[in-house]
């Protein structure tokens, strides 16, 4: 059993229900925040140019957003869990470095960087623990098992 077969199985054995419910929050929240930066693409088109971290920003705006959405979608649903939240790793740790660092951690009024560093926490934990009992993940492994 490799690194990774045992990572998904601790968290398989470990995970309440209750966790269920904090990551389908958490891909709410994503969602919104996706749907938020689609709808003022102006807005993120600001801070990723305030930036001066980024290659190209228009690219960088646009994976922002549909990682959000999409990854939120499939955060909430409990569907390749793993894979979603790494697509969105590296765009929390851009807001956070590179956006809301610049801006310090006690402008609340202007600044998501407590939500981000929440965020960033609650996506490393369920990286390792998984999507749960209540997924789309566990429903298939339920009911297709030759498929592991």
């Amino acid at each position: 059993m490799n690194f990774i077969q045992k990572v998904e199985s601790w968290g398989d054995k470990h995970h309440s229900k209750w966790l269920d419910v904090l990551r389908i929050i958490l891909g709410i929240t994503l969602i919104v925040k996706g749907y938020y930066f689609i709808t003022h693409n102006e807005e993120l088109d600001n801070m990723v140019q305030n930036s001066h971290a980024a290659i190209y920003p228009e690219l960088i705006v646009h994976y922002v957003a549909l990682a959000h959405l999409f990854g939120g979608v499939l955060i909430m649903v409990g569907l390749v869990t793993r894979l979603a939240i790494l697509f969105q790793l590296p765009v929390l740790l851009g807001a956070i470095i590179f956006v809301d660092l610049r801006t310090g951690l006690l402008s609340f009024g202007q600044s998501d960087l407590p939500l981000a560093i929440i965020v960033l926490f609650l996506l490393l934990f369920f990286l390792i623990d998984g999507s749960g009992p209540i997924s789309m993940d566990a429903y298939l492994k339920r009911t297709h098992p030759e498929d592991e």
